[in-house]
């Protein structure tokens, strides 16, 4: 009889943890700053309002998956400059009004963290946009204006293009000799000025290190990082140092994880590398089909997902990501940006918007307080926009 009590015991014991993490899961305003549905929809024509084989999101899964908050980015690649990048971040953001119109009683746009707040109590899930490419607005303030007045939250400095006036992670690291600058230029730093003065998070997930440490200089306003990982535990250019997190904790600012393999896992590139060189045929005909190399890289993967699925990193990596900033910076100053949608890898387990109770769960584990994983999943982003907005 006593060797039954045990395993009932814990039986009990891991129902009433499962039901906690629930609790707490649901309780919590969850918030995802960034997320490439967009840019995957104008090519793939789904309706994002219904139920999807293909792709990490869609309105049903996130109301099951109790995801509260979307941050959609606004993104084209550098193939878009002068004269078309503008136009197509519009075309972008009609997709979401689209979206919006269609599925009224579902979904809205909010600007501020009143009205966040105000539509999640409404069971809506509170749409927002940020904009992920300086490119796209043409070296024109006015562009910013305009962007803004549609809904920007956010604006990320430079995609891995630099700009005129900012330069890239990318280009800082791999490009650095023929850079025509390095940083912001006084352009930039009126850039950095007009999206203080109107509200406009700034997103340094994407700009080199001279362009933020430029940016730290004379904001006024906390930043943001939409979707970065740690730099110690995987010194990738598009990772933060620990200065760079510090300095965002300093200014009052967050940091919102990357869910992306290759910036989860040092060895993940490697592996990912020789993978695309035996599949190379198949990505060829992909790309043609697609016209696009990030989503016919997302679309191999779900071809081959056994074997991809074989160099994946563990859950408990992007977990130790997390831990590490807070222990470094404090619960605070992190936050969630999955890049869903945006890339053609995440750590086994999170095959989807589905998967966010997972993270709950494995801070539940660590023993984070339910005050810390409400700031985590949410909480923080709230904060962070409503001291930019004011509102």
């Amino acid at each position: 009889m006593k060797r039954l009590l045990l395993p009932i015991f814990l039986l009990l014991a891991l129902t009433a943890s499962a039901q906690n993490v629930k609790q707490i899961h649901q309780r919590a305003i969850l918030v995802d700053t960034h997320n490439d549905a967009l840019s995957n929809q104008l090519i793939t024509k789904v309706d994002l309002g219904k139920l999807q084989t293909i792709g990490n999101f869609d309105m049903p899964r996130a109301k099951q998956a109790g995801l509260d908050v979307q941050v959609f980015s606004v993104w084209c690649g550098d193939q878009y400059g002068n004269g078309t990048a503008y136009a197509f971040a519009n075309r972008e953001i009609d997709s979401l009004d689209a979206l919006i119109k269609r599925y009224p009683n579902k979904i809205k746009l909010v600007r501020t963290a009143a009205d966040l707040q105000k539509t999640v109590a409404q069971k809506k899930l509170a749409a927002m946009i940020g904009v992920e490419g300086g490119h796209m607005i043409e070296d024109r303030l006015d562009y910013i204006d305009s962007l803004h007045k549609r809904g920007m939250a956010y604006l990320t400095l430079t995609w891995n293009n630099s700009t005129s006036w900012a330069s890239s992670a990318r280009d800082e690291v791999l490009h650095a000799d023929t850079l025509k600058h390095k940083g912001l230029t006084d352009f930039g730093k009126q850039v950095v000025q007009r999206l203080n003065k109107l509200g406009v998070m700034i997103d340094l997930s994407h700009p080199g290190e001279q362009t933020f440490n430029d940016v730290m200089a004379i904001t006024t306003k906390p930043v943001i990082a939409s979707h970065s990982c740690v730099y110690a535990l995987n010194p990738h250019r598009r990772n933060l140092k620990d200065y760079q997190l510090k300095a965002i904790a300093k200014n009052g600012g967050v940091v919102f994880l990357n869910f992306y393999s290759g910036f989860i896992d040092s060895a993940y590139n490697a592996k990912h590398e020789v993978y695309l060189a035996k599949h190379k045929t198949e990505l060829d005909s992909l790309i043609k089909i697609y016209n696009d190399y990030d989503l016919a890289s997302i679309r191999l993967n779900v071809i081959n997902k056994t074997e991809a699925d074989q160099f994946r990193p563990p859950l408990s990596m992007l977990i130790k990501h997390i831990h590490y900033m807070v222990k470094l910076i404090g619960a605070d100053h992190v936050g969630i940006g999955s890049d869903f949608d945006g890339a053609e890898s995440y750590p086994l387990g999170l095959d989807s918007i589905l998967d966010y109770p997972k993270i709950t769960a494995e801070l539940v584990k660590l023993h984070y307080s339910e005050k810390d994983i409400d700031k985590i999943l949410g909480g923080n982003f709230i904060r962070v926009l409503k001291a930019n907005t004011g509102k």
